[in-house]
C-alpha cells in the first residue's frame, strides 16, 4: 500500500465566542485531512489550532501540511512510526496539524485490519462520562450556565478559571451555590495564575469540593509546581505543561502533578499520546484525554485512544459542544446523556460532511 494523494481542507467551524485565561475563540480553527491509498481507501485525520496554547494557527497548519504530505507521497502508510518520524525530522514542533496526519495513519491502519481503531490499538468498550465546560464569564453568568448545564443531564462541570484569583473564587463560589454540591466541579486556570495567587485560590477553593485542578501556572514556571502541589488542598493536573512523554517523566520525577491531561493537538497525535499514558500508567499518574475545539472526528479518534488506555479515567471530550454552531461530520461518537459512544465502524468511524466541504478551502497534494 502507498499513499498516492493527500486532501486539505481549512475546516473552518463559526462557533460562539469561547473564552478562557489566555484569550477568546470566535471559530474553531480546524484543518481536516484525507490521506488516499493505492488500496482504494483513505483515512481521515483533524486537528484545531489553539494559538494561545499551542503556538500554531489554522493558516501555518494549513502551509505546513503541504509540505508533510509531500514526503509521504508513494510511501506505505502503514509504516505509523517512520511517517511520523519523518515529519519530526523536518521540522521540530507544530504537533497540532502533525496530529492530524498521525490520526489519519491510525483510520488508515484500523480500516486496512477491519476493525474499529480501538480493537486494532487493543482496546475495549469502556464508559466514557465527558465534562461539559463552561468558559470565563461574570460569576452570575457562570452559575446561570451552570444551571442550565445540570438541567440538560450534565453530571461533572469543567469551569474555566485564571483571571483574577479573587474574582475565580467568586464564580466557584456562585456557580456551586446555584447547583448544590452533588455536582462534580473541574477547574481549569489556563496557566492564568501566579504562584501567589494560586495558593491563595486553590486554597480557599477547597471548601467547594473540587476533583482537579488543571495547569494553575504558566508552563515555564514548571519548578514551581512540586511546592504548589505539597501546598494545595486541590490535586494539581498538568496540561499545558506536557506535550510528550518526555514532559511526563519530568514532572512526575519531580512529584509536580497528581494527574496529566493528554491531547492529540499536544502530543502530534496517538502514537505519542499512547507512550504518554505508558509513562503515566507506569508511575501510578491517572490521566485525562481532553482536547481542543475539533469536530466529531477528532473527537472520535480522542474516544478510540481512551478505549484503548486503562490509565485514562477522566474525559473531557466536549469540544464540540463548546459553542460550535455546525456539525459538519458524518458517522462519528455520539452523546448519550454525556457519555461518549464509539460508533460501530472499522477505523475511527468518522468523516466530513460532504456538502460542508464544498464551503472549504482546499488543495490536493499529489
Amino acid at each position: 500500500m502507498t499513499v498516492t494523494a493527500i486532501d486539505i481542507y481549512k475546516f473552518s467551524i463559526p462557533m460562539h465566542p469561547f473564552t478562557i485565561a489566555t484569550g477568546t475563540m470566535h471559530y474553531a480553527q480546524n484543518i481536516f485531512i484525507r490521506i488516499h491509498t493505492s488500496d482504494n481507501f483513505y483515512g481521515v485525520g483533524e486537528c484545531s489550532a489553539f494559538p494561545m496554547i499551542v503556538g500554531e494557527t489554522q493558516n501555518t497548519c494549513y502551509e505546513m501540511a503541504k509540505d508533510f504530505a509531500g514526503f509521504w507521497l508513494h510511501k506505505n502508510p502503514l509504516e505509523i512510526e517512520t511517517r511520523m518520524m519523518e515529519l519530526h525530522s523536518f521540522a521540530a514542533f507544530n504537533t497540532t496539524i502533525k496530529s492530524a496526519f498521525d490520526m489519519a495513519l491510525y483510520d488508515i491502519a484500523a480500516k486496512n485490519a477491519g476493525v474499529p481503531l480501538y480493537k486494532f490499538l487493543g482496546g475495549k468498550i469502556k464508559l466514557l462520562q465527558t465534562d461539559l465546560t463552561i468558559g470565563i464569564d461574570t460569576a452570575e453568568k457562570m452559575a446561570a450556565k451552570a444551571i442550565e448545564f445540570i438541567n440538560s443531564g450534565v453530571a461533572i462541570l469543567k469551569v474555566k478559571l485564571g483571571k483574577i484569583a479573587k474574582d475565580d473564587i467568586e464564580r466557584i463560589k456562585q456557580i456551586r451555590k446555584a447547583i448544590g454540591n452533588n455536582i462534580k466541579i473541574r477547574i481549569d486556570a489556563n496557566q492564568g495564575w501566579s504562584f501567589n495567587d494560586a495558593v491563595f485560590a486553590l486554597t480557599s477553593l477547597a471548601k467547594y469540593n473540587i476533583e482537579f485542578c488543571e495547569q494553575p501556572l504558566h508552563h515555564w514556571y514548571d519548578h514551581q509546581l512540586p511546592v504548589l502541589k505539597k501546598l494545595s488542598p486541590i490535586p494539581i493536573m498538568a496540561d499545558e505543561s506536557v506535550f510528550n512523554h518526555h514532559d511526563a517523566a519530568r514532572l512526575i520525577e519531580a512529584d509536580a502533578c497528581s494527574f496529566i491531561n493528554i491531547k492529540l493537538a499536544k502530543s502530534s497525535g496517538i502514537f505519542e499520546a499512547i507512550k504518554i499514558n505508558e509513562v503515566c500508567a507506569s508511575n501510578n499518574i491517572p490521566c485525562m484525554m481532553g482536547g481542543m475545539l475539533e469536530s466529531r472526528i477528532a473527537l472520535s479518534a480522542f474516544a478510540h485512544t481512551a478505549l484503548a488506555c486503562d490509565n485514562i479515567i477522566f474525559y473531557d471530550m466536549d469540544t464540540c459542544m463548546l459553542g460550535h454552531k455546525a456539525d459538519p461530520v458524518i458517522g462519528g461518537v455520539t452523546y448519550n446523556n454525556f457519555f461518549v459512544q464509539i460508533p460501530d465502524a472499522v477505523g475511527i468511524g468518522a468523516d466530513a460532511d460532504v456538502d460542508f466541504l464544498k464551503g472549504c478551502e482546499m488543495l490536493t497534494i499529489r
